[in-house]
């Protein structure tokens, strides 16, 4: 584990809710984020475990052969407390820099908010033909979705996606996967994941639901999955599916040194069950070819 409370720290120009700390660790830029105890004013909602699910999430996203931000689970002396954090390396350069999807659907129409509605997210994209590499990008957003449903990001907003747009030659590309933080059930401390049973845990798994939008309602991951109704995703899943190595994932959860074993159980159980509906859906669509 890294100690990173004597890290040189600089202005933060991050966003997002929860606390976070600009930090240069061995010479490199790193956004810091600390567990949040409490999130949303007047609730009891507590993301105490955020660390954990960026860290986990982004390396399942680099071990199914995504461009990831490279993150390190450390320890922060913070009010003469310890806290495990999590460091999310700045992937940001002077020739390169990110350029959220939020910003392209600003520009797109400016007639028309855009949420996370689906068909309006295909539409952006059609509209920046002139800008970015259309049937690309949307392979990469599939890409994400089919492996943002094995985690269970319910939080992949159009804030935390985007391109890297080079300064120098103007070429645009997808940008590495970051945000992961809102995976794997943060809000369960060890005490709450301990009192769930088999079928609790199966039906947390589930029935997870990403941000994404599908006539108004928010999709669920499983069921969306299960419909293959949606060609795009379905081809995602061809593409995706043989590059997720469930014992290669279970193995790297069993080698956090900081997680207590009950959570890695969990994440193992969930993260089990989503491959299982995964695969069938695969071999369903192999079949059909």
């Amino acid at each position: 584990m890294r100690d990173f409370t004597k890290c040189n720290e600089e202005f933060n120009n991050y966003k997002g809710s929860e606390k976070k700390k600009t930090l240069i660790y061995n010479g490199k830029k790193y956004l810091v984020k600390f567990p949040d105890p409490i999130r949303e004013k007047n609730r009891n909602v507590s993301y105490i475990n955020n660390a954990f699910s960026e860290y986990v999430g982004s390396n399942i996203f680099k071990m199914a052969g995504f461009r990831t931000q490279n993150t390190v689970l450390g320890t922060y002396i913070y009010n003469e407390k310890e806290k495990i954090v999590c460091a999310c390396e700045d992937f940001t350069n002077d020739i390169e820099s990110l350029y959220e999807f939020e910003n392209l659907t600003l520009s797109s129409n400016p007639d028309k908010k855009v949420e996370t509605e689906i068909s309006d997210i295909m539409e952006v994209i059609e509209e920046s033909k002139n800008l970015i590499d259309v049937e690309e990008t949307k392979k990469m957003f599939w890409n994400m979705f089919i492996v943002d449903s094995i985690i269970g990001n319910t939080d992949r907003h159009n804030g935390n996606w985007g391109f890297m747009l080079n300064i120098k030659n103007g070429r645009v590309k997808f940008s590495p996967i970051y945000d992961c933080g809102s995976c794997l059930n943060p809000m369960l401390d060890d005490k709450q994941i301990e009192k769930l049973n088999d079928v609790e845990v199966k039906n947390l798994a589930i029935n997870c639901y990403s941000c994404l939008k599908e006539n108004g309602k928010k999709i669920n991951y499983m069921s969306y999955i299960k419909e293959m109704k949606n060609e795009e995703c379905n081809n995602a899943i061809l593409r995706v599916f043989n590059n997720i190595n469930l014992d290669e994932i279970e193995n790297f959860i069993d080698g956090i040194e900081c997680m207590s074993d009950t959570r890695k159980e969990f994440y193992k159980k969930i993260i089990r069950q989503r491959y299982n509906v995964i695969k069938d859906v695969y071999d369903k669509i192999k079949r059909s070819i």
